[in-house]
């Protein structure tokens, strides 16, 4: 398809709101603020409208990913890209109001994770990351790039690897927990650049899996998030490719993904490299997206669906 003639939602303008190396995992608080990772300068930034971006952890651990979970508290994917040796690999926990710090998991079967990447929660506060290895394979005590569970217990399970996917990347998940969506991001020749839904019973595990989108040759998604229509906002495309294995057929930008498998719309981003995600604002329908070096924001007309901020609670019955 010709991406570059997808509308663009309405309300929707694109202002920079801070600049720095290379920016991931945002995460936007109710107070407004939204904390962001600048993975090679191995802290979590803390944006402000009214006092911008401050540091607020160095060093993070090479944090990358990052949500809220349902009582606010902050979660942190430490990984290894930039850095392995600064690198946590694991899954760590930051009570903003007491400033607790706690590790959820650092490994699973006796063996480090790779470089957890991405993250979210649902409802009942089961958390969901992705755990690739992008950089130095030669690092990995696992066998596998994987997706994992955490249980409101604290037990820990995977639930997807290879080879049913490639390379998983972004991650989101309906508040009702029966639905999750994953990005399948595997910078090779042919490697897979596409977005799958999942289907969970009540223990988490998978039941079906379905293909929603293929980005092709281009380059592919990384972060995305759901919002309560159940549309994806997804970060995906490059301007210059980076080797051979990726060409310059999905422009940079937020595209908009119906539950269907549709592609509805495209916010463009005049910045490589685009990187992730997260809903805030007053009123759930701002995305702030971290793309290259920069923080940008735009409106959008859906409200995010997301375990905290309580504007994005979900009804009872979930989304499909």
């Amino acid at each position: 398809m010709l991406y570059d003639e997808l509308a663009t939602p309405s309300a929707a303008q694109l202002t920079s709101v801070a600049s720095l190396a290379f920016t991931e995992g945002p995460a936007c608080h109710a107070d407004g603020s939204v904390y962001y990772s600048d993975i090679l300068n191995n802290r979590i930034m803390r944006w402000t409208p009214a006092s911008g971006s401050v540091i607020w952890r160095q060093p993070s651990h090479r944090t990358n990913g990052q949500t809220f979970d349902p009582q606010g508290r902050l979660l942190h994917c430490e990984g290894a890209e930039f850095g392995s040796a600064e690198g946590g690999r694991r899954i760590t926990r930051t009570n903003l109001v007491t400033g607790d710090y706690e590790v959820l998991t650092d490994n699973y079967g006796q063996q480090r994770y790779n470089s957890p990447n991405d993250i979210c929660v649902d409802a009942n506060g089961n958390i969901y990351f992705t755990d690739p290895c992008y950089d130095d394979r030669s690092i990995m005590e696992m066998e596998c790039d994987a997706v994992y569970r955490i249980d409101g217990s604290g037990n820990v399970q995977r639930i997807i690897s290879q080879p049913d996917i490639q390379r998983p990347n972004g991650i989101a998940v309906n508040q009702a927990g029966t639905a999750l969506y994953l990005v399948d991001s595997c910078p090779v020749m042919g490697g897979n650049r596409k977005i799958w839904k999942f289907t969970l019973d009540e223990e988490g595990r998978i039941t079906s899996q379905k293909e929603l989108w293929d980005f092709g040759g281009g380059r592919g998604a990384d972060g995305m998030r759901l919002s309560v229509s159940g549309n994806l906002y997804i970060a995906a495309g490059i301007s210059t490719p980076r080797g051979l294995h990726e060409n310059k057929d999905v422009p940079p930008g937020v595209y908009v993904l119906s539950p269907e498998g549709q592609m509805l719309a495209r916010v463009p981003i005049g910045e490589d490299v685009i990187t992730n995600l997260a809903f805030g604002g007053t009123n759930g329908q701002t995305i702030f997206i971290t793309a290259g070096k920069t923080l940008y924001r735009t409106e959008v007309p859906d409200v995010g669906e997301v375990a905290y901020p309580t504007w994005a609670q979900v009804d009872a019955g979930g989304r499909p």
